[in-house]
C-alpha cells in the first residue's frame, strides 16, 4: 500500500518538475519574460519570478530524489527461495544417476564355489 502511494507521489512530482522546467527559458525568455511588463512591478518583477522558478525546480528535484530513495524501503520484498536445498537435491539426483548399476543376475558366492 505504501509502495503504491510512493509511486503516485513520484509521478505527480515528476510531472510538476517537467512543467516547471518547460516553463523556464535559459536565455531569459519563458514565463519570466512575459511578466516583464509594467504591471508586474507590484508583484516583484522578473527577478522574483525567476527566483521562484529556480527554487521550485530545486525543491521538486530534491523531493523527487527523496521519494525515490524512500520508495526503496517500501518496495515489496521478493520471496527468498532456499536454494541450498535445491542444490543438494540436484547433487543427490546426479549421484544416483551416475552410480554404476548392479548386475541383476549375480551368482552368490558360497563356500562351494570358492575352492
Amino acid at each position: 500500500m505504501t509502495y503504491t502511494l510512493f509511486l503516485i507521489l513520484i509521478m505527480i512530482v515528476a510531472f510538476l518538475l517537467i512543467l516547471i522546467i518547460m516553463v523556464q527559458n535559459p536565455k531569459g525568455g519563458g514565463l519570466s519574460s512575459s511578466f516583464g511588463g509594467g504591471g508586474t512591478q507590484a508583484l516583484g518583477g522578473v527577478q522574483n519570478t525567476t527566483n521562484f522558478l529556480d527554487k521550485s525546480t530545486w525543491t521538486l528535484s530534491i523531493i523527487l530524489l527523496a521519494l525515490i530513495l524512500l520508495s526503496n524501503f517500501a518496495a515489496p520484498k521478493a520471496n527468498v527461495v532456499d536454494t541450498s536445498s535445491e542444490i543438494e537435491n540436484t547433487i543427490q539426483n546426479r549421484e544416483v544417476q551416475d552410480a554404476p548399476a548392479q548386475p541383476a543376475t549375480s551368482t552368490p558366492v558360497t563356500q562351494d564355489t570358492v575352492q
